[in-house]
């Protein structure tokens, strides 16, 4: 029952890790050296891994997508989709596909001659499934050693481990002031019921020897 437990509750944080590793913002120092539009077949569940499009495209099962290419520091590769977000999840309220399209395009430098940019983004990057991050914002830094503190994700992690701590808190009083007690009387109830029992069993056993004694 022990490691039950502690199965459930180490999958219910893994999921609850990689929900907010997907959703919360992420920033890449890279160096823009394309951008193109590609016609992105979404009729397999990978589709959940792109934006949600409007109600005239939601039945389509192939469209358009604007990816930006970058290379970072290391010389590693990372390609981004460029989608609106609109009113959907997640609340990034994306609607410049367009500006950052462009913005990206004049951001593009080359080897000899490279201009750093942190590109900030949510969701995962797999070569295997072709799912991409969607780009949100592009903004210019001084080099490649640029450091962005995440301040947004400090501050919503902040938030979400003290709700969390005071709702185990308040838990904690609760189940000690209203489940505990009423335990400690089941458990003695069923406990006296035991003696009860024991008690009736004997004496029932001590009548039946006096009649084979007679």
């Amino acid at each position: 029952m022990v490691y039950v437990k502690w199965g459930f509750w180490a999958v219910f944080w893994l999921v609850v890790g990689a929900f907010f590793h997907y959703t919360l913002p992420q920033h890449d120092i890279v160096r823009i050296v394309n951008t193109y539009e590609e016609r992105q077949e979404l009729g397999d569940w990978t589709r959940m891994f792109w934006a949600v499009p409007d109600d005239q495209s939601a039945e389509l099962i192939n469209r358009d997508v604007q990816f930006i290419q970058g290379v970072k520091p290391n010389g590693g590769a990372m390609v981004y989709r460029n989608e609106d977000t609109g009113w959907g999840w997640p609340p990034y309220f994306k609607f410049d596909t367009a500006n950052l399209y462009t913005e990206a395009n004049d951001a593009i430098s080359t080897k000899a001659a490279p201009e750093w940019v942190s590109v900030t983004h949510y969701g995962w990057r797999n070569e295997f499934l072709s799912i991409f991050p969607n780009a949100v914002g592009i903004k210019p830094v001084s080099g490649p050693d640029a450091t962005i503190i995440p301040w947004l994700n400090i501050i919503i992690l902040t938030l979400l481990a003290a709700l969390c701590w005071a709702i185990w808190v308040r838990w904690r009083r609760f189940r000690k002031a209203r489940i505990d007690p009423v335990l400690e009387d089941v458990s003695e109830g069923f406990e006296d019921m035991g003696d009860s029992i024991a008690e009736k069993r004997g004496r029932l056993s001590r009548w039946i020897d006096s009649w084979k004694s007679k």
